[in-house]
């Protein structure tokens, strides 16, 4: 008691290393989740399990179901608004573009093929011997008229197809596109047509408010 109790106080005190802190010692955001920390190629699986969808195989065909759907009204909102990144291969491309608008902007006999062929075939149901006769002279005067009518549009197709794309490695399957393009209802084309006839702008439709 005489002269010890300040040097005691300067000793530094002793700390019993075999003692662990308890889960109450442990700050919350050091204390372990119950259970084991999952690995890197575990957290992956979990992802790709989770961007799957459901696991059940009917929930699963039914969101798969509902995303086709919605991918392919999209595609078809952005074709009817003419967007070239929704163009399908056979429509995609400057050559496949120059033939549509070199095509709707000419009225031809060929867009009226087919309504013209459904009439013909209609009234020849008839048996009467005169409208055979007469609905037969005009089927084949319209299918003379339309090898003459498509036989000069591919031509001038090609002369203009030509002096644009000099490349023969371009210009493959443009007559074809051009011809089925033209036996097309106009108001039927997809992609829609660009120009009227004459070579005027389509105007684009505009939603109406409500």
């Amino acid at each position: 008691m005489f002269g010890l109790g300040k040097k005691d106080q300067e000793q530094p005190a002793v700390v019993d290393e075999s003692v662990t802190p308890t889960s109450a010692d442990v700050p919350p955001e050091q204390a372990g989740k119950g259970r084991p920390t999952p690995t890197r190629k575990e957290a992956e699986e979990a992802r790709r399990q989770a961007l799957k969808g459901p696991t059940d195989p009917k929930a699963r065909r039914k969101l798969e179901r509902e995303q086709q759907r919605e991918a392919r009204l999209a595609a078809r909102e952005a074709l009817m608004a003419g967007d070239e990144r929704a163009l399908p291969p056979r429509d995609a491309g400057p050559v496949k573009g120059f033939v549509r608008d070199y095509i709707d902007r000419r009225r031809t006999l060929a867009e009226f093929f087919i309504p013209l062929a459904v009439v013909v075939l209609i009234v020849g149901l008839f048996r009467n011997p005169q409208i055979q006769v007469i609905v037969s002279f005009i089927w084949f005067l319209m299918l003379a008229l339309l090898v003459v009518d498509m036989t000069i549009l591919l031509v001038r197709l090609n002369g203009q197809l030509k002096k644009q794309f000099p490349d023969p490695a371009q210009r493959k399957g443009a007559m074809f596109y051009g011809g089925m393009r033209a036996l097309q209802i106009r108001r039927l084309r997809l992609p829609p047509p660009k120009v009227k006839p004459g070579g005027r702008p389509v105007e684009p439709k505009t939603k109406k408010r409500g």
